[in-house]
């Protein structure tokens, strides 16, 4: 059995046999896992190594990028606005950022932006990679876009869009960017090592990701729609490996973490708004993810999914429990959070898998968790 490092409680030993079989495997190069039960640790594991020449292992404090599980650190920032009062999900995106409402989009509203149903999943103008980094070039040209169907009516999954639509709105209204709000408000206060926007100083802990396999498109046949999505620029697996993209506020896609930061901060949801004796939330200010934007066949993704405020919650393809919510990355990464179990699982890695939403990894890791807690 693979070496695994770290704590856990005996009764969810079954979450650390699933990691170090999976290491074992070659399924998993390096990887980290974390159960919060009630805020507290009850899994808090790490094994493997940093990259597939195993030229160093995998350590408590390794960081990599997350892909879109980046995209709940935006969803729980948009939520305590919320709950403040500062911000209205109900509310046209106009409101807030004035230049938004050009091209037909009066009337698109913020939870249009949560729930992928603003319809502009990419960009019409073309891209470079690097211009991912350039948030003026970015926000500009989604604002001034039309939307690509009507806003609203269906989810198309916002890959990158999404954190720089969420982003802009949080920025107007805190004058602040998201990673720098997200750092003072959420991560400082938790003591958790996520960061969105990567500083120089912590490269040396970055555990590169490792890219899939390639994807045969003609099997995928995605449609018109995820190939205009996907393609400007071209999702490109290893832009995590060159420094203007971890130095980039990237909130849909380039957040660095581990298991555990990663935990740490969603266990703020499975708490109803609290954590380790802090409070982020009321207990109210969670339940806006539970109200339904979408649900069905996504037009980017082509599969079924159901949004709420950000999150995903429970439908066919996903069956957690009706008080739990999700979010996955690209190549495998995920987080669960259940509040009537008040139960965080976490599952990140370095080797990715095609998916775009997490793949059997992750759901290893979830069902032996919660098959611990049940017998417990």
């Amino acid at each position: 059995m693979a070496d695994i490092e770290g704590t856990w409680d005996p009764q969810f030993g079954a979450v650390v046999d699933a990691l170090s079989s999976s290491l074992d495997a070659g399924t998993d190069v390096g990887a980290s896992v974390a159960v919060l039960l009630d805020g507290e640790p009850v899994v808090d594991v790490w094994g493997g190594f940093v990259d597939e020449r195993h030229s160093a292992p995998w350590r408590e404090d390794t960081l990599t990028n997350v892909w879109s599980t980046t995209k709940t650190m935006t969803f729980l920032c948009t939520l305590m606005l919320a709950d403040r009062g500062e911000l209205d999900f109900y509310a046209p995106v106009s409101d807030y950022w004035p230049e938004f409402g050009a091209a037909g989009k009066e009337q698109v509203q913020v939870r249009h932006l949560m729930g992928h149903t603003a319809g502009l999943p990419g960009w019409d103008q073309p891209l470079q990679a690097e211009d991912l980094a350039d948030w003026e070039k970015c926000t500009s040209l989604l604002a001034a876009q039309e939307p690509w169907w009507e806003p609203g009516t269906a989810s198309g999954y916002h890959a990158v869009t999404q954190g720089y639509l969420v982003g802009e709105v949080v920025r107007r209204i805190t004058g602040e960017t998201l990673g720098a709000w997200f750092a003072r408000e959420v991560a400082t206060p938790l003591g958790a090592d996520f960061h969105i926007g990567l500083p120089e100083s912590e490269d040396h802990r970055v555990s590169p990701v490792i890219p899939p396999p390639p994807v045969d498109l003609a099997e995928l046949k995605p449609s018109r729609i995820a190939i205009r999505a996907m393609t400007n620029p071209p999702l490109d697996a290893r832009y995590p490996h060159h420094a203007w993209w971890r130095r980039a506020e990237i909130p849909a896609a380039n957040g660095h973490g581990n298991a555990k930061s990663v935990a740490l901060v969603q266990s703020v949801i499975a708490g109803s708004g609290e954590a380790r004796g802090v409070r982020l939330l009321s207990e109210k200010g969670c339940e806006p993810i539970f109200d339904e934007q979408a649900h069905g066949v996504d037009l980017v993704l082509g599969l079924t999914n159901r949004f709420g405020m950000g999150y995903g919650l429970r439908h066919e393809l996903m069956p957690i429990g009706p008080r739990a919510c999700y979010w996955g990355g690209y190549g495998g990464s995920l987080i669960v959070m259940d509040l009537e179990a008040r139960l965080t699982v976490c599952y990140v890695m370095n080797r990715m898998d095609s998916g775009l939403q997490g793949d059997i990894r992750g759901a290893t890791i979830l069902l032996a968790a919660a098959a611990a807690l049940a017998e417990g």
